[in-house]
């Protein structure tokens, strides 16, 4: 897959702020902080 305009985090940087629209309509935000978890389980798509 091409990368453009694609920044990578390193040591120290905050993680973006994300939100994702989940199949029911309702959004799943991912909490900001000094510490963040995300964990995706992509599956057998």
């Amino acid at each position: 897959m091409p990368q453009t305009q694609t920044q990578k985090l390193d040591t120290g940087a905050p993680f973006p702020e994300l939100a994702l629209t989940l199949t029911d309509g309702s959004t799943l935000a991912v909490p900001t902080g000094n510490w963040t978890l995300f964990l995706l389980y992509r599956g057998n798509w």
